[in-house]
């Protein structure tokens, strides 16, 4: 077994590689002009998102509306702080990085402690995990970025403009995923012990929430640039095919760790019987935010990638309608099936965003919204478990634990002696 699995992730390597270079060697070439190369672009980060929703909804069993939420807030974090940086201003890389690392050493300090008592309610642990992440990002802004601001500025501008640019849209990128990871979390303490639909309204309202902020980013949140409804313009275009392929294949190879590891296997329980895994000691609570957090991470960096790619942002991205197309990408491709969600991410946005808006006759592109909801039914009626169902390639199957040694026929079975002045 461990032959065969070392075989398929060097096979799945190998591939990987194979298809970094074509894509890349036809950018390089010219022979992908850019409305492709940004449909290649956007099926990676919608697939970042669908994974993420996967593993809350398909493989933990929390059905959940929010990923585009979480998506929003890493799109609009990374694209602010490169937006101040193009403008000479790391303000807001100081500030949403030391700002995210403060808040997390609170918040692991604040679980230390309440751990030190049984029963803490919820709305407790909300309140001071709340209250850690706002003294974490107040001391970022008002003591850490006017004593460093500056200083971080002139030592990143030292170096050469490739390297600092690089560097700084990897914090950029960095800093929008952590920070959705950390909202994701406030959000999940309270909202996590509902269950099934009213957990799917309640993200869905969360989504709307983002979306409304967003509309009023320059009236109601002190971000201008961000220029509320009218949308963010001004975004440099850094998003390039290397940075989108390490983001996407760490994606892949975290959430395969992490569902190969004891961690998938509590979530794989919580999702078929959550009574049962709790009897059996597992802390289902902790597993659900677990993967609630790491799936809103993975969302956070496709908005990240997403961002410096258009170069630009409105809140209508983000909104009630788009916020479904993980849930439709995830149920199309098979639900527990990463395999399936790649595939079918990449598929969903070259039919709806590159065969249908270019093949369609001219004025009939709005068909393309009519024709994949007849293409999702068709599927519903015909295959209900997806495209995949549950099937995996072999490099991302979950192994099955190892068999405890037995005694095989071939082996001689040895008789006990008599003792001794005993006769046989």
């Amino acid at each position: 077994m461990l032959q065969r699995l070392r075989n398929s992730g060097v096979s799945f390597l190998l591939g990987s590689a194979l298809v970094f270079i074509i894509i890349q060697v036809l950018i390089s070439a010219g022979l992908l002009n850019p409305y492709w190369q940004g449909i290649i672009f956007w099926g990676a980060a919608i697939t970042m998102v669908s994974l993420g929703l996967n593993l809350i909804y398909g493989f933990s069993g929390q059905f959940s509306l929010g990923q585009f939420g979480f998506y929003a807030i890493g799109a609009y974090t990374a694209a602010d702080i490169t937006y101040r940086w193009v403008r000479n201003d790391s303000s807001a890389l100081v500030v949403v990085i030391s700002g995210c690392v403060l808040a997390l050493l609170f918040m692991v300090g604040v679980s230390a402690f309440l751990r030190r008592f049984y029963g803490v309610a919820t709305l407790t642990k909300f309140l001071f995990n709340f209250l850690a992440t706002v003294l974490g990002f107040f001391i970022a802004v008002r003591f850490i970025n006017p004593v460093i601001g500056r200083s971080v500025y002139q030592a990143l501008n030292a170096l050469p403009s490739g390297v600092s640019q690089q560097i700084v849209f990897f914090f950029a990128l960095i800093g929008g995923a952590t920070l959705a990871g950390i909202v994701s979390y406030l959000f999940g303490i309270p909202v996590l012990e509902l269950g099934s639909d009213y957990l799917g309204i309640a993200t869905l309202g969360f989504t709307i929430i983002v979306k409304v902020l967003l509309d009023n980013t320059d009236t109601l949140l002190p971000f201008p640039e961000m220029k509320g409804a009218r949308g963010m313009v001004g975004i440099p275009k850094w998003t390039i095919w290397p940075w989108v392929f390490v983001s996407f294949m760490a994606v892949v190879l975290v959430m395969r760790n992490i569902l190969h590891s004891s961690t998938g296997r509590a979530l794989l329980s919580i999702r078929e019987d959550e009574r049962a895994a709790e009897l059996m000691g597992i802390d289902t609570a902790s597993s659900k935010i677990l993967a609630f957090v790491i799936g809103s991470v993975f969302a956070g960096l496709a908005g990240g990638i997403r961002a410096h790619d258009l170069a630009f942002l409105h809140p209508t991205m983000f909104g009630f309608l788009p916020s479904f197309n993980p849930l439709i990408i995830i149920v199309f491709g098979g639900l527990g099936s990463m395999t399936g969600t790649i595939i079918t991410g990449f598929f969903w946005i070259i039919l709806l965003e590159g065969i249908l808006r270019l093949y369609l006759p001219e004025g009939f592109e709005a068909w393309r919204f009519v024709i994949y909801p007849l293409v999702l039914l068709g599927m519903m009626l015909l295959r209900p478990q997806g495209l995949m169902g549950k099937y995996e390639i072999a490099f991302l199957r979950r192994p099955l634990p190892p068999l405890r040694a037995t005694k095989t026929a071939a082996e001689p079975v040895t008789e006990p002696r008599p003792a001794e002045g005993v006769a046989s």
